[in-house]
């Protein structure tokens, strides 16, 4: 599944979500107060976890019969359930999982024996859980389970619900559709929701003759339904052995486009009515998808044919489901006239990700959700994979080190982060690891893993996991043993120390010349954000250490692993003039800290490019967050952004624009935030004045990415000529005479409206309502917090619970406003306060309600803040937000101690180079 936060337009950081999303605005805090003031405020635990217990063992489903009948007028559905059941041991209760649903009657029949109907539904509302009693003790052996019951379509996003669409006529209808990872099939019909609890499913849906009706299989039989004429029953073929979790169906209105892979799989896009167009390329990226898994896994995709289904209403990115994939419609529908690049990449990337589910993690499935890093972590790494053997020139591993590999350090070096592998008890703390650590950290420390092993070996070894562990579940260490059969290299012992154990190294390293060779001293301690690690175990790695020289920046002259806390390596005949590199490629999961020599001959590389990019972005990155941490000054990391001058990478100018802007966020709590902005422009301006406005004969994707990048950021600071012709730009794209290309309207919208008035915002607003493509609509969304007047503020505020807004967009808007300006945080804060209830019932404390808290309040930087925040969610709990709002306080606090330590030095610094500014 691809979580959806609010985004901001730079597709470099996105987690989960719906574009590529904003840098976690993780800053920092001074080590000596760290553990009194995380104390002082109760921030330092998270809180008990509630009781739960697994489903019993006694009766296990081996096939449902299911069949369902939605009303999409009243917006109820009718059920029947027969399933085949193997009673194990003697019982006269059989316990299932089920919420909000209405059991009207249930009975068991043995095979070969008189039905026994069930006297008593006793339902655990808390644990969503059911009890059927019956009068006669069921015996060991199999038998037929028969529940007729009834639920509601509701509006929640989760289990079986209604989305909202509009007909090419303009008539406001609904569909019915399914999203139950992790714990919401139970709200379509009664079952052994967990996981490992595998079965077969022969589904029926009873609509109206109109409609599409989609399941996870192919359609074996449609026929007339008795009694009315309008209406009738589609029969599924049978699914092979699946979790619930991976049920799907659908009914609604839909057109598709289809083809076949080379290997003869029905690959089918469905879109909303007269939109099939933009199903194309989600299409063609489809259709060279699975014949790349397929000779990667070396095992063929089992079922007959898939389907990608655009959904109007959808809280995550997609869904894997198995046969039938869900997506929200900016992660799977391209206009070829109205779509930016970075929604073609997007749209890529989703997709590799979720087929790369339907092996690992459809066909082989993770035994408990405490396993879930391992679907998420590694569909993370390999929808990469599958992109650059589709696309190579997206350059997209280097793209996967900002977008993945540096958030997940972000949030990795919190006091308040947790495992890779974390024990998952209650339902309700499953959403909290749909997050960074479980889908980016998963995704990085699998790219470090294949790094290690190599290509070769890795693919054997997923053969091996795949082919023996095929429709049933494993776990984690069930893929470290065919990997280190595969490999011979000790992987569990490896990854242990990196899965089971939350944070990462900072690597020191420090050079001495000896004759004609290098000997490096290494060393390695926890990163911490709060600065150097104090506690008295530190905890060890087993890392993989590349070296480079500058003799050849793009391969290894050295490979190690470190697995100790020091070491010393010998480098042979690199002369004293040659600079020495660890983590070719930023690979490896650690930080690097150089000793000032070693640092000192690296940035040189910087400025004249000889460092290969991933690595110039991995030495600013690594620079960056030492500054935050307080282990090194921030004025150090702006001098050496001052080098990037001559930068031509988009990845790497991404990485630095938003190290910036998290830069400019902290000292938005400062009277000097005008001196930042002078420095952005001053950064920037080469680079814009190269680009220009117009693509160049030649160009390609990445200048495109670069272009809206650059003029975004030179636009946001003020930059006057850039604004001017933004200006002109928007004018002529509303007048109609000159419509603005995709990739421009971003960075456009952006800018006019941080530098304009209430027009503007209204202009703004109507192009939102005349939009007829949600990309378009979510693109102008997510820009709207950039108006700075109180006024306007709120009313972008007030639209965002609009019935203009999709109800899994409201996030984006709230969050937009509250990184647009200081007013906006303060104002996006007192907004959610103020509508709490509201918004804690539309997404029912799911993940979307963790974004939202993320978005709104991480940018404050005053220690009171923290305490506010606490207490706030202490009186207004959100079970499945617990740990976002820990980490969340924490982050007020180091921000709030980043000021306090380097604001003056950074006022200072700004201050001098306005008087003497540097020459390129």
């Amino acid at each position: 599944m691809w979580l959806a936060a609010a985004a901001a337009p730079s597709l470099a950081r996105r987690l989960l979500f719906l574009g590529p999303p904003p840098p976690p605005l993780l800053l920092l805090l001074s080590r000596f107060s760290r553990s009194r003031r995380l104390h002082s405020l109760g921030l330092a635990a998270m809180p008990e976890k509630r009781p739960f217990e697994r489903l019993p063992t006694d009766v296990s489903p081996i096939n449902y019969s299911l069949c369902l009948k939605p009303d999409l007028l009243d917006f109820t559905f009718e059920g029947k359930l027969e399933a085949a059941a193997q009673v194990r041991q003697a019982t006269n209760q059989i316990v299932m999982n089920c919420a909000d649903i209405d059991i009207i009657t249930a009975s068991y029949a043995p095979e070969g024996d008189e039905e026994i109907h069930a006297t008593g539904f006793n339902y655990q509302n808390e644990d969503e859980k059911v009890t059927l009693s019956f009068p006669s003790t069921l015996q060991p052996g199999t038998g037929t389970l028969k529940i007729d019951f009834v639920g509601e379509l509701n509006d929640k996003m989760k289990g079986f619900y209604r989305s909202k669409y509009t007909t090419p006529s303009g008539e406001v209808r609904y569909a019915a559709v399914t999203q139950f990872e992790a714990t919401d099939a139970r709200r379509a019909f009664p079952c052994w929701d967990e996981p490992a609890i595998k079965a077969t499913f022969d589904i029926s849906l009873v609509v109206p003759k109109d409609r599409v009706a989609l399941s996870n299989m192919n359609v074996i039989e449609r026929k007339p339904y008795p009694d009315d004429e309008n209406v009738v029953e589609v029969k599924f073929a049978r699914t092979p052995v699946m979790s619930t979790y991976l049920v799907a169906f659908v009914v609604g209105e839909y057109d598709f486009v289809e083809t076949r892979s080379k290997d003869g799989v029905c690959v089918r896009v469905y879109t909303p009515v007269g939109k099939a167009e933009q199903g194309k390329f989600a299409l063609e990226v489809a259709a060279k998808t699975l014949p790349f898994y397929k000779d990667y896994f070396n095992v063929p995709y089992p079922l007959p044919k898939i389907d990608l289904i655009a959904i109007a209403d959808f809280a995550a990115g997609a869904m894997e489901n198995w046969g039938l994939v869900t997506y929200r419609e900016t992660a799977l529908l391209i206009d070829p006239k109205n779509s930016c690049s970075s929604s073609r990449q997007w749209v890529a990337l989703v997709v590799g990700h979720e087929l790369a589910h339907q092996w690992f993690g459809n066909l082989v499935t993770m035994e408990w959700w405490t396993h879930l890093w391992l679907n998420e972590g590694f569909a993370s790494w390999i929808e990469y994979l599958c992109v650059d053997h589709c696309f190579p020139e997206y350059d997209i591993w280097t793209q996967f080190v900002s977008a993945d590999y540096t958030r997940a350090q972000e949030l990795d070096a919190l006091d308040n982060s947790h495992p890779i592998e974390v024990s998952v008890g209650h339902p309700s703390e499953v959403d909290e690891i749909f997050d960074a650590i479980s889908y980016s950290k998963g995704a990085s420390v699998i790219r470090m893993l294949h790094d290690y092993i190599g290509d070769k070996d890795f693919k054997k070894g997923m053969n091996m996991y795949l082919t023996k562990f095929q429709q049933k579940n494993a776990a984690t260490e069930d893929l470290w043993e065919s990997l280190e059969n595969t490999s011979g290299k000790p992987i569990a012992a490896v990854m242990n120390t990196w899965t089971k154990q939350m944070g990462f190294p900072l690597i020191y390293v420090e050079a001495e010349q000896v004759e004609d060779d290098r000997l490096l001293r290494l060393s390695q301690r926890k990163f911490c954000a709060s600065g150097p690690y104090v506690g008295e175990d530190c905890p060890q790695w087993m890392v993989p250490i590349t070296i480079s020289t500058s003799e050849d920046p793009n391969h290894a002259k050295l490979k190690i692993l470190m697995d100790k806390p020091e070491m010393s390596v010998v480098l042979k005949d690199v002369k004293p003039d040659q600079w020495v590199k660890l983590n070719l490629g930023t690979v490896g999961f650690y930080r690097t800290q150089y000793s000032s020599a070693m640092l000192e001959s690296l940035l040189p590389g910087i400025r004249d490019l000889s460092l290969p990019p991933v690595d110039r972005l991995g030495l600013q990155n690594d620079l960056f967050s030492l500054a935050r941490a307080g282990i090194i000054s921030t004025v150090e990391v702006l001098k050496v952004m001052e080098a990037f001058v001559n930068e031509p990478n988009y990845t790497v100018w991404s990485d630095l624009s938003c190290n910036l802007g998290i830069l400019s966020t902290l000292l938005s709590h400062t009277d000097f935030y005008e001196e930042i902005q002078e420095f952005v422009k001053d950064v920037f301006s080469p680079i814009g004045e190269r680009l220009g406005w117009d693509p160049k004969p030649g160009e390609g994707h990445l200048d495109a990415l670069l272009r809206g990048l650059v003029l975004g950021k030179l636009g946001k600071a003020g930059h006057k000529a850039t604004l001017e012709e933004a200006r002109r730009r928007f004018k002529d794209h509303v007048e109609g005479k000159q419509i603005l290309s995709a990739d421009l309207r971003s960075p456009v919208y952006l800018t006019v409206l941080k530098h304009g008035d209430g027009t503007t915002l209204d202009i703004m607003l109507k192009l939102h309502k005349q939009a007829d493509m949600q990309e378009e609509k979510n693109r102008i969304e997510r820009v709207l917090g950039a108006t700075l007047s109180p006024e306007l503020i709120q009313k972008v505020l007030t639209f965002a619970l609009s019935e203009e807004v999709r109800p899994q967009d409201t996030v984006s808007v709230i969050g937009g406003v509250a990184g647009g300006s200081k007013h906006g945080r303060k104002a996006a804060w007192k907004f959610i306060k103020d509508n709490w209830e509201e918004l804690y019932n539309r997404y029912q404390g799911g993940f979307l309600i963790s974004r939202l808290i993320k978005l709104s309040v991480e940018g404050f930087a005053v220690d009171k803040m923290a305490g506010e925040v606490k207490a706030f969610f202490e009186s207004h709990p959100a079970p499945s937000a617990e740990r976002t709002i820990q980490q969340c306080c924490e982050n007020i606090l180091l921000n709030a101690a980043w000021l306090k330590r380097d604001a003056e030095s950074i006022h200072q610094y700004l201050l001098q180079r306005k008087a003497s500014p540097p020459t390129a």
